[in-house]
C-alpha cells in the first residue's frame, strides 16, 4: 500500500496474506503487516526491517523512497525475526550505514546473524537522541514490551512515536477492520503483551506530555485523529482494569449438560441486563476467549470433572489467563461430576495465586444431568453476577 505518514516519513512495510498463524499461535484469517518506515531528511534512517520471506520487496520498497539517495541509519527497535531478518541484507547493501539498537539488541542480533555490528554500531540508552537534520529522534527504552531489548522512538519534529509492537494489531494494512482497532488489538494485546503490564505502565509514563500526531507501531494500521483513545485504552489494558462491565462464560462440556448449564446462567444473566460474551472453549479461538476474559469485569467458569480433576482446555485456558497475571475480576464456578465433582476445587486452586480476585459465593455442581436444584443455583449465581 502507499502510505504518507509525514512529507518526511514514508512507510515502506509490507502485508503477509499467506500466515495462517502468528507466532505459531494465533490465529491471523486477515493475514498480518510486518511495517518499516523511512525517515527522509539530510541523514536517512530505516525505522526496522520485516519478515525474511519479504527482504526483496521491503529492499525494492527502499530504494524506491531512496530516489536514489543512500541512508545513514538502520534503527532496530526490536529483533523478534518478523522485524530484524533483513539486517543482513540491509547492511550488506549500505556498508556505510550504522546501526542503531540498545545494547541488549545488539546482543541477540548475535544470536540470530552471528554479528553484532561492533564497528557500524550506535548503542541507544533510554534518553539519547539522534539527529538528522530537521528530525530530531528521542529514544525510549521498553523493555519486556514485550522483549527485553526493545525501544521506541519519538520524532520530536512530526510528533510521531514509533512504538514497536505496542498498539499493534492482526491484520494485514489492506484489511479493512469493520470491528475498528480496539478487537483485534485488544486480542493482539492480551496474547502477545498482556504478562508485561506493569513494565507498559512504565512506557506510559515516559510518554506523557509528549504531543503525538501519530503512533507507528511495526504491526497494524497507522494510528492518527484522537490518540488518546489508544492510550486510555492500553492504560486500562495494562493496568489490568476491566474495559467494559459485564461476564465471559467460558465453558467447556462432554454430554451438553454443562453447555445447558452455561446457556443458561447466560441467558439469565442477559435478562438482567447484563452484557455476556459465551465461550465454548472446546470450539471457539481460545485467545478470543482470553481476551474477553480480560475485557469483562466478571468470568463465570463451567467445566466438567475429568480424570479427578479439571476438563483439560478449561485447564489450558485457566493456565493462559494466570501466566497473563489474570486480576481485579469476580469468579464465579459451576462444577459437573456425575460421581465426584472436584471440578471447582481445581479451577480455584488454579486461581488463587492470583491478585485481587473475588469468588463468587454462589457456586453451582451438577451431577450428571440438571436438576431443578440446580436451576436455582444458576438463577442465584445469575442474581449475584448481575
Amino acid at each position: 500500500m502507499d502510505i504518507t505518514i509525514t512529507n518526511d516519513i514514508k512507510y515502506i512495510g509490507v502485508d503477509d496474506h499467506d500466515i495462517d498463524l502468528f507466532e505459531g499461535l494465533y490465529e491471523v484469517e486477515h493475514g498480518m503487516a510486518y511495517n518499516s518506515y523511512v525517515i527522509l531528511d539530510e541523514k536517512i534512517a530505516v525505522m526496522d526491517t520485516v519478515e525474511a520471506r519479504f527482504g526483496e520487496e521491503w529492499l525494492g520498497k527502499l530504494d524506491a523512497a531512496l530516489s536514489g539517495r543512500t541512508p545513514d541509519y538502520l534503527i532496530v527497535q526490536h529483533v523478534e525475526p518478523d522485524h530484524s531478518a533483513n539486517i543482513t541484507a540491509f547492511m550488506k547493501k549500505y556498508p556505510n550505514a550504522a546501526v542503531c539498537a540498545s545494547a541488549q539488541a545488539f546482543k541477540l542480533i548475535a544470536n540470530f546473524y552471528g554479528t553484532d555490528y561492533a564497528d557500524r554500531r550506535v548503542v541507544l540508552t533510554d534518553g539519547a537522541t539522534l539527529e538528522l537534520g530537521r528530525h530530531v529522534l528521542n529514544f525510549v527504552t521498553a523493555p519486556m514490551v514485550h522483549w527485553p531489548e526493545v525501544v521506541m522512538t519519538y520524532d520530536s519534529t512530526d510528533k510521531v512515536l514509533f512504538s514497536a509492537d505496542a498498539f499493534g494489531k492482526f491484520g494485514a494494512q489492506d484489511y479493512d477492520d469493520p470491528e475498528g482497532w480496539a478487537c483485534e488489538a485488544r486480542r493482539y494485546y492480551f496474547g502477545i503483551v498482556g504478562k508485561f503490564g506493569v513494565q507498559v505502565q512504565g512506557v506510559l509514563r515516559k510518554l506523557m506530555g509528549k504531543e503525538l500526531n501519530a503512533i507507528c507501531s511495526l504491526h497494524g494500521p497507522i494510528l492518527t485523529g484522537h490518540l488518546s483513545q489508544y492510550l486510555s485504552l492500553y492504560n486500562t489494558w495494562s493496568g489490568y482494569a476491566a474495559e467494559t462491565e459485564g461476564v465471559l462464560v467460558a465453558f467447556t462440556s462432554v454430554y451438553g449438560h454443562t453447555a445447558e448449564a452455561a446457556h443458561y446462567l447466560a441467558e439469565q444473566l442477559m435478562a438482567a441486563g447484563k452484557r455476556v460474551s459465551v465461550m465454548d472453549l472446546a470450539r471457539c479461538d481460545e485467545y478470543e476467549a482470553v481476551e474477553d476474559a480480560f475485557r469483562y469485569s466478571k468470568l463465570a467458569l463451567c467445566t466438567t470433572t475429568y480424570n479427578g480433576g479439571v476438563f483439560p482446555t478449561m485447564r489450558t485456558f485457566i493456565e493462559h489467563l494466570t501466566d497473563r497475571g489474570y486480576q481485579k475480576r469476580t469468579v464465579a464456578f459451576v462444577e459437573n461430576g456425575g460421581w465426584a465433582p472436584t471440578a471447582a476445587k481445581g479451577m480455584r486452586a488454579m486461581l488463587e495465586g492470583m491478585k485481587d480476585l473475588t469468588f463468587a459465593e454462589t457456586s453451582v455442581k451438577i451431577m450428571g444431568a440438571l436438576t431443578p436444584a440446580n436451576f436455582a443455583q444458576l438463577d442465584a449465581l445469575a442474581k449475584e453476577l448481575a
